[in-house]
């Protein structure tokens, strides 16, 4: 049973060039191979008649080997097994993360545009003509779209003159790194992206320990 999970799970692995490193993919490959040989000796009828010839000791020699082989194989499963989960949740928390970016995104808009038009009725007419442009970007996801939520120094607006949605457009403070932020980050700010689409409350509270930590 282990040996068909893993073999099973060898077949659905992504290929070795998706972020799998040379010395992983050897090592699945080289275990893929020993279990094609044992499975295949199994059901040999030649290896059942050597099996039948071996003595009390050559047999125990032989289990031991199994048993050594199962352990091996049961190792790497588990491994592979907490590998494939980890990777799954990650996308999740990408994938949780992109979307409520998304509609943050699209909320800040729409409360531009319904600011602008009130702004408008109130003074009776554009001021000058002019339009003021925005700064926000398309509903499609980029890693430099964030940077209009997701920006360096701490810069929040917390209230404005018709004193509604206070925190929709706060503006969360982020360090650039040389890679992509954690999953324990992306974690945090969706936290604090879905209280800015809820104009909770907590988003400052939520903010100070996204900081502080």
């Amino acid at each position: 049973k282990v040996i068909e999970e893993i073999e099973e799970m060898m077949q659905e692995s992504p290929d070795p060039d998706d972020d799998e490193t040379p010395t992983q993919s050897d090592r699945l490959s080289i275990l893929s191979q020993e279990i094609q040989t044992l499975k295949r000796s199994s059901t040999n009828n030649s290896y059942e008649e050597r099996i039948k010839r071996l003595s009390v000791a050559e047999l125990n020699e032989l289990l031991e080997e199994i048993e050594t082989a199962i352990k091996d194989y049961s190792e790497e499963l588990v491994q592979q097994l907490a590998l494939r989960d980890e990777l799954e949740f990650e996308k999740e928390v990408k994938n949780s993360f992109i979307s409520v970016l998304i509609e943050v995104q699209n909320k800040q808009r729409e409360h531009k545009e319904t600011a602008k038009k009130k702004k408008k009725l109130k003074n009776g007419s554009p001021q000058n003509g002019k339009q003021e442009r925005g700064h926000m970007p398309g509903t499609r996801f980029s890693m430099e779209g964030i940077s209009n939520v997701i920006q360096n120094g701490f810069r929040h607006t917390f209230g404005n003159s018709s004193g509604e949605k206070q925190y929709l457009t706060t503006v969360i403070p982020y360090e650039k790194k040389n890679g992509p932020p954690s999953v324990e980050d992306l974690q945090t700010l969706t936290k604090i992206l879905h209280a800015m689409k809820e104009d909770s409350e907590k988003v400052p509270s939520l903010l100070t320990d996204y900081i502080l930590k």
